[in-house]
């Protein structure tokens, strides 16, 4: 049984942090004018690019201290001034005393989402599928995103909906951003000779983090998934990765086709927004 202790959250969170920061990286190289925000705030990351972007958060904290108040107000501001709601993703295996911290200053839980992960090791021999999965070109970029984002327009309905929406146009422009991170491995799924699929994960140290997946509404139910997410595994364990993780939507579908293909839940990020409105 895999279990999260609060060192494996620790290692985990500080490799999301570290994806966060690749990404903010990327959009401030592609796209100057955003002016983009990345700072570290008590052994975890601020990121903030521009209005409407899931980008802007606070990620990691909880296993370094509290923050300085003054330096959080003058964050805030800064979050204000763009009109962002400040929000803060916070382990639940993080210091406790973290989320009285935040609450006393105005923010709200507004969600969840969940941790889960799977031993690599483990991972049993790829079968035959009707699906053809590849790794995408350079030139399939632009395919690889729009395919990704016609998929989560049409997100399956079950388990906890997300409080989050974002406009396409940025979503467009971060998955660019995500695209130009260095370790990201971008894969397509092929029916007939029809793009229907798309998927990624990126190496940090001894993780592969499963950045997001998704199969065009027309084509589901048809193991474009499953064989996504198969071919992921095996080229991230062939790269030296020891531990796939992937984050979910409480009790949706996605949960549960990983777990009915192992993965376990290790732990819950809270989700708190402060509205800069009110």
């Amino acid at each position: 049984m895999l279990f999260a202790t609060t060192e494996l959250a620790r290692e985990i969170e500080a490799a999301e942090a570290a994806l966060v920061a690749a990404c903010t990286r990327a959009a401030a190289r592609r796209r100057p004018a955003i002016d983009a925000l990345l700072r570290p705030l008590a052994g975890g990351l601020v990121a903030l690019t521009e209005a409407g972007s899931p980008l802007n958060k606070l990620v990691g904290l909880g296993f370094g201290g509290l923050p300085d108040e003054r330096e959080l107000l003058e964050l805030e501001r800064a979050f204000d001034a763009r009109g962002v709601p400040v929000q803060v993703e916070l382990a639940s295996l993080a210091d406790p005393e973290l989320l009285r911290w935040f609450s006393r200053r105005g923010y709200i839980a507004m969600g969840s989402e969940n941790v889960l992960g799977l031993e690599l090791r483990s991972l049993r021999d790829l079968e035959p599928r009707p699906v053809e999965v590849r790794v995408a070109l350079s030139s399939e970029i632009d395919l690889w995103s729009r395919v990704l984002i016609d998929g989560f327009a049409a997100p399956d309905t079950q388990g906890v909906a997300t409080h989050e929406e974002f406009p396409r146009e940025v979503l467009e422009r971060v998955l660019l951003d995500v695209a130009a991170t260095e370790q990201l491995v971008r894969y397509l799924g092929v029916q007939g000779e029809r793009v229907v699929g798309a998927g990624a994960f990126r190496r940090t140290g001894r993780f592969a983090q499963l950045t997001g997946a998704a199969t065009l509404r027309e084509a589901r139910r048809r193991g474009v998934q499953t064989a996504l997410l198969e071919v992921r595994l095996h080229d991230a364990r062939s790269r030296g990765a020891e531990l796939a993780l992937v984050v979910t939507q409480p009790g949706s579908k996605s949960q549960q086709n990983l777990q009915r293909r192992d993965f376990e839940l290790l732990y819950t990020r809270v989700i708190l927004v402060r509205d800069p409105r009110g």
